[in-house]
């Protein structure tokens, strides 16, 4: 995909030069890659569409983030971000429901989804589903090509058990993270890939089972 060469270019430009200067002389540069990242999204929004019918309503504006970085609480005062991302939720970007996140960042790209950020008592009734139900959620994470793909679930995780599970508990690596969300790092080249959304099609597809199943505990309470 030709055009995709805009955002990397842009995004490496302005990880070099992270400044409010710098961005307004170059405008122009980052209007032309956000439309092509914003293409991107309307793209990936349509095919996610044909598997899971729950996204059909969204809009880009729905998915898509600003560019500028809430700076007031980081160490890291640079002003923009140096990624385009897209948080495609059938509930809305905020929402703790399951999505599809899409994160292209020079070296860094990624295809994501899950829950983050968890309130504890979503946590928790996610984590005693898990054990109630864990054939169910066995099957869909030690399947072969999405363990091949999500190797781990979850960014962080507590130290031994949490309050009130067994820590002789069999399967405590899938009780043990502190938000349900998987990962697969690709390619930059993959987004330059006359198939790249094919690509996004089956990885989110290996996804969506995950995303059921942690969405049906989530639905109890949202």
């Amino acid at each position: 995909m030709k055009d995709v060469d805009k955002i990397f270019t842009f995004l490496c430009d302005v990880t070099r030069n992270n400044t409010r200067e710098w961005f307004t002389e170059h405008r122009a540069e980052y209007d032309e890659a956000r439309a092509v990242f914003e293409d991107m999204v309307q793209q990936t929004i349509n095919r996610i569409a044909t598997f899971d019918g729950s996204v059909t309503h969204l809009q880009v504006k729905d998915c898509t983030y600003r560019f500028h970085r809430d700076t007031r609480f980081s160490e890291d005062k640079a002003p923009y971000k140096r990624h385009f991302g897209a948080y495609i939720n059938a509930r809305g970007k905020k929402s703790f429901h399951s999505g599809y996140y899409l994160h292209i960042q020079p070296g860094e790209c990624l295809l994501a989804g899950g829950s983050w950020c968890l309130p504890s008592p979503m946590l928790r009734a996610i984590r005693n589903t898990i054990v109630d139900e864990i054939e169910q959620f066995r099957a869909i994470v030690e399947r072969p090509e999405f363990k091949a793909h999500f190797p781990i679930i979850g960014e962080e995780r507590v130290q031994t058990a949490p309050k009130g599970f067994a820590r002789d508990y069999p399967y405590l690596d899938y009780i043990r993270p502190k938000d349900y969300s998987v990962a697969c790092r690709v390619t930059d080249d993959l987004f330059r890939s006359k198939g790249w959304l094919d690509e996004v099609d089956r990885v989110f597809r290996l996804m969506k089972p995950f995303n059921d199943f942690i969405n049906e505990v989530i639905d109890d309470f949202e």
